[in-house]
C-alpha cells in the first residue's frame, strides 16, 4: 500500500510540473516531501494507518504546517507528528542542512558589518527571504550543535586515510588571508568511504595537521595501513610525528606534475611523462625499481636535476605496490578527496568571504556531513576481501 501511494505521489508530482512548467514544481517538491515524512513516520510507528500490529511502537498524531523557504521557493509541508514525541523526519532535515549553513555564513556576513550590497542581494535570491541577527544566533546554536557532534564522533579502523587541504579567503584580524581547510577521508574495513574529519586553520603549517591527526587519533581512528597524500612539509612531519610506523603513498598526480618542473625543454615532456607512467604501473616493486635506474640513465645527462629528483622522488609515489592489486588504482593519488573539494567550492564561492573561522567551519562541515552520510548508505569504494 505504501508503495502504491508513494507512486501515486510521484505521478501527481509529474502531472502538476508538466501542467504548470516551473511554476508548479514548489507544489511537486511539497507534495513528495509530505510522502516521504509519512512513510517515515510508519517506519517510525513500526505500523501504517489505523492498523492493528503487535510491532506498532506508538500512534500517529496529525501534521503540522510548516512553511520551508527554499531556493525554489516557498515550500508548504505537512510534518507528521506522533502521540508520544520524539519524531522529527530526517527526510526533511538532512536535505535542508547545507542550505541553512550557506544562509548563516551569508547572514554572519551582514549581521556583523564586513558584507556589501551585493552580498545582501545574494543571500536574498539563495535562501528566498532575509535573515534578522536574532534569527542568526538562534539557528547557529542549533546547527553549531548538531555538526560539532558530527566533528567529534568516536572513529573505528580505517586501513586507508586520504588527506588533503583547500583554502579559502577569511577575515582574520582586521585582514583578508587565506585560510587552510583541512580534510580526511578514510576507507573503513567494510570498503566505505568516510570523512573522517574537517578543520579550519591558518595554514597547513606542522602545528596545525598535527593538531587535527592527533584529534583524529583521540577520536579512535586505528588500523591504518596506508596513508594517501601530497608532499606537503606541514603534513609530512605531522604525519611521521603522531603515526610513525604507518606508510605513506604521494599522490602520484601531483608528482607527475611535480615532474614538469625539472624538465628542460618542451620536447622531453611527453616522453617523460611516458616513463613515469611506466614506473607507476609497474607490476610489482622489483620492475618499479628497474624501471626508475632506466630513468635516471635515460635523463641524467639531456635533464641532470631531472634525474637527481627522480632519485628520490619516485619511489615515494609506489607504496601502494604492497596492496593488492585491486586497491592500487584507486590509491595512488588523492583524487578520491576531489569531489569534495569541489562541492566545497560550489558552495563557498557563493559567500565568497568568510567573516570568521567558525562561519568557514559550519559550512564545510555541513558539506561534508552530507557528503560523508551518502557514502556512508552508498555502495562500497572498495573491495576488502582480498582473495577476491
Amino acid at each position: 500500500m505504501a508503495c502504491q501511494r508513494q507512486d501515486n505521489e510521484a505521478v501527481a508530482a509529474a502531472q502538476l510540473i508538466a501542467e504548470r512548467g516551473l511554476e508548479g514544481l514548489g507544489d511537486a517538491v511539497s507534495m513528495l516531501i509530505n510522502e516521504a515524512m509519512r512513510l517515515e513516520r510508519e517506519r517510525h510507528l513500526m505500523a501504517a494507518p489505523y492498523e492493528r500490529s503487535p510491532q506498532r511502537q506508538g500512534y500517529a498524531n496529525g501534521y503540522k504546517p510548516k512553511t520551508v523557504k527554499s531556493r525554489i521557493g516557498a515550500l508548504e509541508l505537512a510534518v507528521p507528528q506522533v502521540r508520544e514525541g520524539g519524531f522529527y523526519p530526517a527526510s526533511l532535515e538532512r536535505g535542508l542542512r547545507s542550505e541553512r549553513a550557506l544562509k548563516l555564513a551569508l547572514a554572519e556576513m551582514y549581521v556583523s558589518g564586513v558584507s556589501t550590497r551585493k552580498i545582501a542581494r545574494v543571500t536574498e535570491q539563495l535562501c528566498g527571504f532575509e535573515v534578522s541577527s536574532t534569527e542568526v544566533s538562534r539557528c547557529s546554536a542549533a546547527l553549531d550543535e548538531e555538526l560539532t557532534a558530527w566533528r567529534e564522533r568516536p572513529l573505528g579502523a580505517c586501513p586507508y586515510v586520504v588527506l588533503d587541504a583547500r583554502y579559502e579567503k577569511m577575515r582574520h584580524g582586521g585582514t583578508v588571508v587565506d585560510c587552510a581547510v583541512l580534510l580526511a577521508m578514510g576507507v573503513d574495513t567494510e570498503g566505505k568511504r568516510e570523512l573522517l574529519g574537517v578543520s579550519v586553520a591558518l595554514s597547513e603549517a606542522e602545528v596545525h595537521w598535527r593538531t587535527f591527526l592527533q584529534d583524529l587519533a583521540a577520536r579512535g581512528l586505528h588500523g591504518i595501513r596506508l596513508f594517501v597524500s601530497d608532499d606537503h612539509a606541514g603534513l609530512k612531519a605531522a604525519r611521521a610525528a603522531v603515526f610513525p610506523s604507518v606508510a605513506w603513498q604521494r599522490c602520484q598526480f601531483h608528482l607527475q606534475q611535480n615532474a614538469g618542473h625539472y624538465v628542460p625543454t618542451r620536447a622531453l615532456k611527453k616522453p617523460v611523462a611516458a616513463d613515469i607512467r611506466a614506473v607507476f604501473d609497474a607490476p610489482d616493486a622489483a620492475e618499479a625499481k628497474r624501471l626508475i635506474e632506466r630513468f635516471i640513465r635515460t635523463y641524467e645527462a639531456r635533464a641532470p636535476k631531472l634525474a637527481q629528483w627522480a632519485e628520490t622522488a619516485l619511489p615515494q609515489g609506489l607504496a601502494i605496490l604492497a596492496l593488492p592489486l585491486h586497491h592500487r588504482k584507486r590509491l595512488r593519488t588523492s583524487n578520491a578527496i576531489e569531489r569534495v573539494n569541489r562541492e566545497i567550492k560550489r558552495r563557498t564561492r557563493v559567500a565568497t568571504l568568510f567573516p570568521n573561522e567558525a562561519s568557514c567551519l559550519r559550512l564545510v562541515s555541513a558539506v561534508a556531513m552530507e557528503i560523508s552520510q551518502d557514502w556512508q548508505t552508498g555502495r562500497r569504494y572498495l573491495n576488502m576481501n582480498e582473495n577476491e
